[in-house]
């Protein structure tokens, strides 16, 4: 189960980071060298610099606001297939209920 990190961490990670991402090659290099100081891991670091950079605009992709309703879009999604489902299932047990041929 992954580390569940408070927003104040997870801040104070991306800005130490973002304040010295200028002395390294790569974000993943700075990454990997901030990341046990941090007491973070190196992957999770570098996500979480590379979302603050999408979401600041550095950057192109998802912002964390559309990243959330995708999420939420596709649970509302599987809900309502799950619902789908069980009243065509539904539909088929009461047609052969009422099927006069049956009795």
């Amino acid at each position: 189960m992954p580390k569940q990190y408070t927003p104040e961490v997870k801040s104070r990670a991306v800005s130490y980071v973002m304040d010295r991402l200028d002395r390294y090659k790569s974000i993943y290099a700075a990454c990997a060298e901030m990341a046990p100081k941090l007491n973070v891991g190196k992957e999770t670091l570098r996500r979480w610099v590379v979302q603050a950079q999408i979401d600041s605009g550095a950057r192109t992709g998802p912002s964390s606001e559309e990243l959330a309703e995708i999420k939420a879009l596709k649970s509302k999604v599987k809900d309502l297939e799950e619902a789908n489902e069980i009243l065509k299932q539904s539909a088929i047990f009461f047609a052969r209920e009422l099927d006069p041929r049956r009795h």
